[in-house]
């Protein structure tokens, strides 16, 4: 009978135990696959968006490593450039329509997703890339990656049938995949495509998609047998304060680089705009410009990528002088009067060679400091430092990774409320004293500052 009795309490024991960790601890069935459901979805559209953006990618990395070895082949070429600005002019003034905004176009639509991104963008900004490094122009390759990357996933889109915030995030997919798989870095890749819409955000809401993309575009490169300079991993340095104070007045420099290179460039779009109505001859008058600097200074090194400039910050080679001062002079121009490409190349240029430049003055390693300022000043034109400092991780390993995050978010910073792309919103204002407003874009931000003009 006490066994009866004994068994009897523990079963209701039992059921009040499991009734109260019940309550305590729901599992809901409905909800939990309903969100794997969800995961598994847009890790397959992210995917397929990755696969389109690495194919994309590929073609452009051969295709521009053609015309840059055919370049420094035949350095006559550079004397066609007005004419090359003149063909790209007529093209975009015919065919362009919107394509022609690039990558703001792009972060404006993943803000306000109101209008389609055309299917042409990614042909148009691809042959426009391509024949501007051709004849010498000096632009980089993450914004034909990216716009590529996002027309492409808006195609998709549109295949599909999505709307709304379906909409949004394969865009931000797209954005992800383009930038991972030109560059070998997925990890920033993935991050760029949640950070770059907006300053002081995140958006986590994209990050199925956009680890799907930026993993499986740089993987569907890497297959198609892209590969990607090696850069030597950085010394690991220790926490040491006198280090850490070089290093924060180096970022500062790196900061107020990107705000040099942001606002002369804003400010030749807006003087070429001015007095040169005619697109093909504004990007005519640019060419020559750059032809004009390339033989008052005898040399070709400030033309296309340059490269080569970064390996001799890297390493021990010597180092022009101001070469940053006129990477960035170069780029401004043909990004300013109207020639194709992006402005990522150049500002690790400009992060690298200043570096290089502070780290002999600061008494430290100068291809260490170049590795550290590599990434920065793009970190505060792009407004992406977490990215950056993933960025630079990835490129160049752990060691240093205090020191990488600390040049990219004092860089980040220091650069206010400008950037390269002018669509971007401001979530969190960079300081309390500004006139900004949270979400204000750049461009109005600008407007703010000065009324003379806006960068477009």
């Amino acid at each position: 009978m006490n066994y009866k009795l004994a068994a009897k309490a523990i079963r209701v024991r039992s059921r009040q135990v499991i009734h109260t960790l019940s309550r305590s601890f729901t599992f809901a069935p409905d909800e939990f696959f309903d969100t794997l459901w969800l995961m598994v979805r847009w890790a397959i559209l992210g995917g397929v968006v990755g696969v389109l953006a690495g194919i994309a990618s590929t073609i452009f990395l051969v295709s521009l490593r053609w015309a840059t070895q055919t370049r420094l082949d035949q350095p006559y070429l550079l004397f066609l450039l007005p004419l090359a600005g003149m063909l790209l002019g007529a093209i975009y003034q015919r065919f362009g329509g919107t394509a022609a905004r690039g990558t703001n176009l792009v972060i404006e639509e993943v803000n306000l997703n109101r209008a389609r991104i055309p299917l042409r963008m990614a042909p148009l900004v691809l042959l426009g890339t391509i024949l501007t490094h051709l004849c010498g122009g000096s632009v980089g390759r993450e914004g034909t990656a990216v716009q590529m990357g996002a027309s492409l996933a808006d195609g998709v889109r549109r295949a599909l049938g999505l709307r709304g915030e379906n909409r949004r995030l394969l865009l931000m997919a797209g954005i992800s995949g383009g930038f991972g798989s030109v560059f070998g870095t997925p990890l920033a890749g993935f991050v760029f495509g949640l950070e770059v819409q907006r300053v002081g955000r995140i958006r986590y809401d994209g990050i199925v998609p956009c680890l799907a993309a930026a993993t499986i575009g740089d993987l569907t490169a890497r297959a198609l047998g892209v590969t990607h300079p090696l850069h030597a991993p950085l010394a690991q340095m220790p926490l040491d304060l006198p280090l850490l104070i070089k290093v924060l007045i180096a970022s500062i420099a790196f900061g107020l680089t990107s705000i040099l290179f942001v606002e002369l460039l804003h400010a030749i779009k807006h003087v070429f705009g001015k007095l040169i109505k005619s697109l093909p001859l504004r990007l005519a008058v640019g060419g020559v410009i750059v032809i004009a600097l390339t033989l008052l200074l005898n040399t070709q090194a400030y033309l296309g990528l340059s490269e080569d400039l970064i390996e001799q910050s890297l390493r021990t080679g010597e180092v022009p002088t101001f070469a940053f001062i006129l990477k960035l002079i170069f780029t401004a121009i043909t990004l300013g009067s109207g020639f194709i490409g992006g402005e990522v190349t150049p500002l690790f240029v400009m992060g690298a060679t200043l570096g290089h430049e502070l780290g002999a003055a600061f008494g430290i390693d100068p291809t260490w400091l170049a590795g550290i300022g590599f990434a920065a000043v793009f970190a505060g034109a792009s407004n992406t430092p977490l990215a950056c400092t993933l960025m630079s991780i990835e490129l160049f390993g752990s060691g240093s990774a205090l020191y990488m995050a600390l040049a990219c978010f004092t860089a980040y910073l220091a650069s206010g409320h400008r950037g390269i792309y002018s669509t971007q919103r401001i979530d969190t204002p960079k300081n309390g004293h500004s006139r900004v407003q949270p979400e204000d874009s750049l461009e109005i931000a600008a407007a703010r500052r000065h009324r003379q003009y806006i960068p477009e």
